[in-house]
């Protein structure tokens, strides 16, 4: 799409939503991996880190009608900005995926602040709705090696034979996933994309 002139943009609803984290999707993008480290992409259909951020900022403001109004840190353009734990373009591949804001600008306003910048932040309104996931957790975790391993390996034996997926957490939570006919299904196969 991008090689023929398409109007492409990245964000988390796209194949699916399974983290609303930007890093795990511009991890993705870049590699090719799901959360769990399998490779489903070809090295062909990967985006350079660059490319992969501009589709996240400058490329999603025609959507919006807001070319060159934000997506840019520019002058004359909106002071949406993070500061990051780490350097997006430095770090090796698999630690993009756990990338944090340390303080986030939203019109030039604080609305998010950890460590040393968490006396900044507003107070955070809970997230909805109630059975949402992030109201039960406090940010996003650094994953231990040990479940990356089980989740590369895991073959669900569902009909999806596909994707490898965290089923106990998933049945074992308050959200609606138990049922694996239901519409939320065991949360993170995303066949229905494909």
């Amino acid at each position: 799409m991008l090689e023929k002139g398409v109007k492409v943009g990245a964000g988390t609803d796209a194949t699916r939503v399974a983290s609303y984290n930007p890093w795990v999707s511009l991890y993705w993008l870049t590699t090719g991996k799901t959360v769990g480290g399998l490779r489903m992409s070809a090295p062909g259909n990967l985006l350079d880190r660059n490319d992969a951020l501009r589709l996240w900022t400058e490329a999603n403001t025609w959507f919006s009608s807001e070319v060159g109004k934000k997506g840019q840190i520019k002058v004359g353009q909106l002071a949406d900005l993070a500061v990051l734990s780490a350097d997006y373009f430095s770090v090796p591949e698999d630690e993009i995926q756990d990338i944090t804001s340390v303080l986030t600008l939203l019109g030039g306003k604080v609305v998010y602040g950890d460590g040393d910048f968490g006396g900044y932040a507003p107070e955070i309104p809970p997230a909805m709705p109630d059975w949402s996931p992030a109201r039960h957790g406090v940010g996003y975790k650094p994953r231990q090696p040990q479940v990356l391993n089980v989740n590369a390996s895991c073959v669900c034996a569902t009909s999806c034979g596909v994707h490898g997926h965290a089923h106990t957490r998933a049945w074992m939570s308050s959200v609606p996933a138990s049922d694996e006919s239901g519409f939320w299904g065991a949360l993170g196969c995303s066949c229905w994309a494909f």
